[in-house]
């Protein structure tokens, strides 16, 4: 039962990401959450705010004696990635999540587990609620909506928080201790047309679904080179265009900005004589996707069925067009930091490729650490499209968290955890999107780290949080609040 997380060690930790589990979150939806923490603070007889756009501030005074310490301000959001497989019921607006132990992992059941960011929180909160710690002044940051958009952060005014030093608790890999992180932008396309209602005699509709594939982070999963769902159909319907007299009705990939899409289906028509050629072709491009992405992805599926014959096609050069732009279109990574080996610099995901009334919709998520290199690629990305004739706008623009490597609160935590563990942490830069970037811009005094526990798959179903290093970074965090 998933009630027994609330077992686990460190006891308070995973209570407190337990209760979170039962609290619908996704991005969007954060009155419920939100309630609950202002609840949680002044139920522990804290000063608790919560400011014009939404995010909860709560602050707990220092042990006697350590008054003068510098103030820390543990930082989580709140919010949690939406996705689930296909064969699975859930309304994330009002299930909670199915939890479970799984060996040495606590996971979910078909969907995402929300331990990005909800450990960090829940760290948070066993923090503000265990009296027993030393420690100097602290405030808990809870951020509204960061995984489209980073609204939270982007609300925060100066002069709300007091915190010296930042500890950001969304990184995903115990033992490393994170001081940058990449920016990003959103590249939106739109082909708007007449449909066209005439489909030639003879002519049978077809759906395509190519599902399974693992998906994941657009940022920390980038490099892994996992399938892209858009990508991989469109590759599809380039050849049964070509060859086959297909048109294209519909199509439907990815679900969110940020999550590399794990399913894509388009509903095409064809000439009733080329349908066994089709099913052959499906086929082929099965055995060729699983091939090309042995040792990646290991459960691709992709067939075809008939379905009922549709009243519209996309018409014909909308149709090419788009299908000629998805082929030339950058997706994955683009270029790597030099300064640190092994880390992304700039990359894209096309994330959302979608049709509904008249309408064609493509979003891409571009993450760079270089500013001149995320409006390099945007620029690029529109370009492609601005050829096919689709209308492309740019929004959501947000600067990367440049590395300190001199910074003190590092330099500090570095030993603490030497002295803990017998060993000195990686110091890396992310290529995800943390908040602490944007946070920087409102309060650019601010020394920041940003630490986590080992999560691995986040975006996606089988999203899951290691629980021996639930209890490491706990100890680390504590030894490290008490030090400063």
């Amino acid at each position: 039962m998933s009630a027994e997380i609330k077992d686990l060690s460190p006891k308070h930790v995973w209570g407190y990401f337990y209760d979170l589990t039962q609290i619908p979150r996704p991005t969007g939806h954060m009155e419920a959450v939100t309630r609950f923490m202002i609840s949680f603070g002044k139920g522990l007889g804290l000063e608790t705010l919560q400011d014009e756009v939404g995010n909860v501030l709560i602050r707990k005074p220092a042990t006697p004696g350590m008054e003068g310490r510098k103030t820390v301000t543990l930082q989580s959001h709140l919010d949690m990635v939406p996705q689930k497989n296909s064969s699975v019921k859930h309304d994330f607006e009002k299930d909670p999540i199915d939890a479970y132990i799984d060996g040495d992992w606590v996971t979910a059941r078909e969907t995402t587990l929300g331990a990005d960011n909800g450990m960090g929180a829940a760290l948070a909160m066993a923090v503000l609620a265990d009296n027993s710690l030393r420690h100097g002044p602290i405030e808990a940051l809870f951020t509204i909506d960061e995984e489209q958009g980073m609204d939270g952060a982007f609300g925060l005014k100066p002069h709300f928080l007091q915190g010296d030093i930042l500890l950001n608790c969304d990184s995903e890999k115990e033992g490393e201790l994170f001081v940058g992180c990449a920016g990003g932008a959103n590249v939106n396309v739109s082909f708007q047309f007449k449909e066209d209602t005439y489909i030639p005699e003879g002519d049978v509709a077809v759906k395509v679904s190519l599902s399974g594939l693992k998906g994941g982070h657009s940022g920390v999963d980038i490099h892994l080179g996992r399938a892209n769902a858009n990508k991989l159909i469109f590759r599809f319907l380039k050849e049964a265009v070509c060859d086959y007299g297909a048109r294209l009705s519909s199509v439907a990939g990815g679900s969110l900005p940020n999550a590399i899409p794990r399913e894509a289906f388009a509903v095409i028509t064809i000439p009733g004589d080329n349908v066994e050629s089709l099913w052959e072709l499906v086929a082929d491009y099965q055995d060729m996707f699983r091939t090309e992405y042995m040792g990646v992805e290991d459960q691709i599926d992709f067939v075809a069925e008939m379905v009922e014959l549709p009243s519209t096609l996309i018409p014909e050069e909308i149709q090419d067009d788009l299908i000629n732009a998805i082929e030339g279109c950058q997706n994955g990574v683009i270029s790597m930091l030099h300064d640190f080996p092994g880390t992304v610099e700039s990359s894209s995901n096309l994330a959302i490729v979608k049709t509904s009334d008249e309408l064609i919709e493509v979003k891409i998520l571009v993450r760079s650490s270089s500013e001149s290199r995320r409006d390099s690629v945007c620029s690029s990305l529109e370009s492609v499209f601005a050829l096919a004739g689709a209308k492309v706008e740019e929004s959501g623009h947000y600067n990367g968290w440049q590395p300190n490597i001199n910074s003190p609160i590092l330099n500090l935590m570095k030993s603490t955890y030497l002295d803990l563990f017998g060993k000195e942490p990686e110091v890396k830069v992310m290529h995800a999107g943390l908040e602490c970037g944007i946070i920087q811009g409102a309060y650019p005094d601010m020394d920041m780290v940003s630490i986590g526990p080992d999560l691995e798959y986040p975006h996606s179903p089988d999203e899951r949080v290691n629980i021996h290093s639930v209890q490491k970074i706990w100890e680390f965090i504590t030894a490290t609040l008490e030090r400063i």
